[in-house]
């Protein structure tokens, strides 16, 4: 690369947002200003929906959709993500804090914090040393298991808080579901005709409504619920709790603890954070990215994602990644660049202030039906019937990753669920596709073919091999070597149709070099064809291709046919009634119509 090309390429890499700057105009300033409004309204419910689902002080919530959003708009590669607070960052941080800390208090905000950071640390970390294409090996049935079981423990959750009962465990699935069952009887009708009306308008605006968000709508729907039943009943009969008001403040400042014992022990958890973090923001950054006809960078987004946890960290914000519902609105409201999603974190400020108030008239029971609507849109039922019925393995995984999130901690389930997959994906890797291959005279000019009826030469195998030659994938490899020794002794000749090839490692390389030496010994050759170039270089290093011989590589397969046909015993060429190949006219005079080797 040019020198001018080269600090050009750093320079953007630095300050990716000069990329998109000379595109504002009055007109792109406006749609970004527009979308941004919506976006500041939406996220002020979800974020203290979501800092309640953390267990955190509600305000955190708003506090983490303001400077994160600035921050990785800025530095991120997408023109639509929006980042934030999200249902995902917020479950596996109450799951993963809550046996360390008590959820609201000081040591817990400490603890968030400073998860925060280290999250952000890894991200930056992975973006600068150019990891962005890990997140391609986390299967996506990963992320739709995870959601499903973290959509059921939220629902699950709220259940106390919906019939106004007290439960004093409820960490696992079968803790609530047992102590609903001990206390129903308790049940506060008042709450429950909140939590009811609540969760009916929000379903009822996402259906009749679709300009109105249907999280505002069950916010405003909770608040006149509230006021109207403690206007005729009293609140000493209603006895409804409030979340209670938040300060009307900006985001105090604020530092993470980064003392040995605390790195420790948040090690595990700010690790599968931030893989599924990742793995959330780039997914959501590349369907919008499809949508848009943009080109996002991986690695790019990596480093603003961790430098928006790094600095919200010192902003009072929790753990933020891509928001999917505020970045496909973001988009569906006329976003031109990422102005929009900077807008969205300033504008958040002035709602804040002028919202907050109200707050301290949103009951709790309100707030859990809004997350119920939360836990259902989590879940996506068409997808799920799609892994199903299309594929075993992405099925498993996505069960697997299910269950454990529902009964263990919920950064194992997403461990269990990344490791799974990549352990499929290995074995799937590690047995390359290996075919014979003959003339086949149904086809064109006698095409090759994989028809397993079709005659062979006798001495000579041909085999096509899709797929690399590795370490996890030379034990397949070997035994299929074997087995067509085996099975056909007097082909001495090996030929293999080496495009499938992608690459070779040095134990994939000696293995090749071992078949050539064994049949070398019993008077035959391995012949490679179509060498591609992640074949040959690794071969040449190695020196592999010294023991197989470079006479023995063709790159076509008609000299491939003429160079092998020369080293074939005659003598059974002139007892062989198949007359498979061209040349085989020259030792059978009475073949009519020759055969020419050609196609796959």
């Amino acid at each position: 690369m040019p020198p001018g090309d080269r600090l050009s390429s750093i320079f953007f890499w630095l300050t990716p947002f000069m990329r998109w700057l000379p595109l504002l105009d009055r007109r792109t300033l406006r749609g970004d200003f527009s979308a941004a409004l919506t976006g500041a309204l939406v996220v002020l419910p979800q974020g203290v929906a979501f800092a309640t689902i953390a267990g955190m002080p509600p305000q955190y919530g708003l506090y983490a959709g303001m400077v994160p959003a600035i921050v990785a708009a800025l530095f991120g590669s997408s023109m639509h993500l929006v980042s934030g607070p999200t249902t995902a960052a917020s479950v596996v941080l109450f799951s993963s804090l809550s046996n360390l800390a008590a959820p609201g208090s000081m040591d817990y905000i400490s603890l968030a914090l400073t998860l925060t950071f280290m999250v952000g640390v890894l991200e930056l970390i992975l973006g600068l040393a150019r990891m962005g294409a890990l997140v391609n090996y986390i299967s996506h049935s990963v992320i739709v298991g995870f959601t499903t079981g973290a959509a059921i423990l939220i629902a699950a959750k709220q259940i106390k808080y919906f019939f106004g009962i007290e439960i004093t465990r409820d960490e696992h699935l079968h803790d609530i579901l047992l102590g609903v069952a001990q206390n129903i009887t308790d049940t506060n009708f008042f709450v429950t005709i909140v939590a009811v009306l609540t969760l009916l308008s929000g379903l009822a605006a996402k259906r009749w409504l679709p300009a109105v968000p249907p999280m505002i709508a069950a916010m405003g729907t909770g608040i006149l619920a509230y006021t109207l039943l403690t206007t005729f009943f009293g609140e000493s009969t209603t006895h409804i709790v409030t979340v209670g008001a938040i300060p009307r403040s900006m985001p105090p400042l604020s530092a993470p603890d980064l003392s040995m014992d605390t790195i420790k022990s948040l090690s595990s958890v700010a690790l599968a954070m931030t893989l599924f973090a990742l793995t959330e923001a780039v997914s959501i950054g590349r369907a919008l990215a499809t949508r848009s006809g943009q080109r996002i960078s991986g690695n790019q987004e990596f480093i603003g994602q961790g430098l928006s946890n790094m600095v919200g960290s010192f902003f009072s914000a929790y753990v933020a990644t891509g928001s999917f519902n505020r970045s496909a609105l973001n988009f569906q409201a006329g976003a031109k660049t990422p102005m929009a999603a900077i807008f969205s974190g300033l504008l958040l400020i002035p709602v804040v202030f002028l919202v907050a108030p109200l707050l301290a008239f949103l009951p709790k029971s309100a707030m859990a039906a809004m997350l119920v609507l939360v836990a259902w849109g989590l879940i996506d039922f068409k997808e799920i019937r799609h892994i199903f019925a299309s594929s075993k393995r992405e099925a498993t995984i996505l069960s697997v990753t299910f269950l454990a999130a529902i009964f263990l901690d919920l950064e194992l389930a997403i461990f269990s669920g990344v490791i799974l997959s990549l352990v499929l994906y290995l074995e799937r890797v590690s047995h390359p596709r290996i075919v014979s291959r003959a003339p086949d005279p149904r086809l064109p000019s006698r095409k090759f073919s994989s028809d397993p009826d079709l005659p062979e030469c006798p001495q000579v195998k041909f085999l096509r091999i899709d797929g690399s030659i590795f370490f996890g994938s030379v034990n397949h490899v070997q035994n299929a070597f074997a087995k067509i020794e085996h099975d056909n002794p007097n082909q001495k000749h090996l030929a293999i149709v080496a495009d499938g090839i992608n690459f070779v490692d040095i134990v994939g390389g000696e293995a090749l070099a071992q078949e050539a030496i064994r049949r070398n010994i019993r008077g035959g050759r391995l012949y490679l064809i179509h060498v591609k170039e992640g074949l040959w270089v690794p071969l040449e290093r190695c020196g592999c291709l010294d023991t197989i011989g470079a006479y023995n590589v063709f790159q076509s397969k008609t000299a491939a046919v003429t160079g092998i046909y020369q080293k074939l015993d005659k003598r059974v060429c002139a007892t062989c009634q198949n007359h498979i190949f061209r040349e085989c006219s020259a030792t059978v005079p009475n073949i009519r119509t020759p055969i020419s080797f050609q196609g796959n």
